[in-house]
């Protein structure tokens, strides 16, 4: 099953013929092909949400900026360390600040935060999940210390990406900032929701072609879940199948990328991860954040932020891989993707 040399034509067809119920042939291939780059490992990271302010409106989005019914909340220099002191006591060696594009962390407060967090754990590898920003901006985190940047592209298809988001924001930008992270050297995430409204197969074949052309380092791919205060509150939420399809095509058409079982994969499946392994992806992102800070980072509805997703419980997470048949490994983990 030669995805990577597939057109879009025949991506379309492989997802409509596995949408509803991904085939075990194409979870085997998934499965066979992690497993020859990265063997039975599943790479652990600390995430810190340590900011639910954000300047954008999304229309999926729990924290946009409209959102008049969450509690606010940012995390100091001091708690974002705090967490970093206990994952790292935990046995962490990546730590992934997620947070809204929230103009009070400036660059010259995010990299105090990052070169304070190198500066105590030189060996840990430091995640960015926090927007588009400059590349002069990018290009100060990296000096500072930073590894890699997450910033899902959504959709790959315009005309869906201005469905999903304020007349504002700009496709065409989001597309520039992860080309720009991938020239000044960062390992860098890509990433959609799947079954967000207006998708298609063709959107999500575009998608594919648009990964295969970036070459990113990581990619984040989840269901997308209604948020009650957001105006997609009423639309239908995305499936698990659909996401395992499109989780074992990434893999294909992307060898050696890194490639979570989402939280949100958990959140609409009880095992969600379990299943996302068996269509190739091998990361987990167990949650460093305070608990006040876990449940007001609400992204969506009903994220599950405690028991097994909580990092203070990362025994537990290993028990549960153990079981499914891999081995947790809480190293850096860094991609094979050149």
């Amino acid at each position: 099953m030669n995805v990577q040399s597939m057109n879009k034509k025949e991506l379309i067809e492989i997802i409509e013929n596995n949408k509803i119920e991904p085939s075990k042939e194409l979870l085997e291939a998934a499965k066979s092909v992690r497993d020859l780059h990265y063997g039975r490992k599943i790479f652990a990271r600390g995430l810190i949400e340590f900011t639910n302010f954000c300047k954008n409106d999304c229309y999926y989005c729990g924290i946009r900026r409209s959102n008049k019914n969450i509690c606010r909340y940012r995390l100091s220099k001091e708690e974002i360390l705090s967490c970093c002191f206990e994952g790292n006591r935990l046995g962490f060696n990546t730590f992934v600040l997620q947070g809204g594009e929230d103009s009070y962390f400036d660059d010259k407060i995010m990299c105090d935060i990052i070169y304070n967090i190198k500066s105590n754990y030189p060996n840990c590898a430091i995640t960015l999940s926090i927007g588009e920003k400059s590349k002069e901006s990018y290009e100060e985190y990296k000096r500072a210390g930073a590894d890699r940047y997450l910033l899902r592209h959504e959709t790959a298809d315009n005309e869906h990406y201005r469905k999903l988001h304020p007349k504002e924001m700009s496709p065409e930008n989001r597309k520039k900032c992860l080309y720009t992270l991938r020239e000044l050297g960062y390992q860098v995430g890509a990433g959609i929701m799947v079954g967000s409204p207006y998708q298609t197969a063709e959107t999500l074949a575009e998608d594919l072609i648009f990964m295969r052309d970036l070459q990113p380092h990581m990619v984040g791919i989840g269901p997308f879940i209604p948020q009650k205060d957001s105006p997609f509150a009423d639309e239908k939420g995305g499936t698990l199948n659909l996401t395992l399809t499109m989780l074992a095509l990434t893999r294909l058409m992307l060898p050696k990328v890194l490639l979570p079982a989402t939280t949100a994969l958990g959140t609409i499946d009880e095992m969600g991860r379990e299943k996302g392994f068996n269509a190739g992806a091998n990361v987990v992102m167990p949650n460093l954040s305070p608990s006040g800070a876990k449940h007001n980072y609400t992204l969506y509805d009903n994220k599950i932020c405690d028991g097994d997703e909580a990092a203070e419980y990362v025994d537990n997470l290993r028990l549960r891989i153990e079981k499914a048949g891999y081995v947790l490994d809480m190293s850096r983990g860094d991609s094979l993707v050149e």
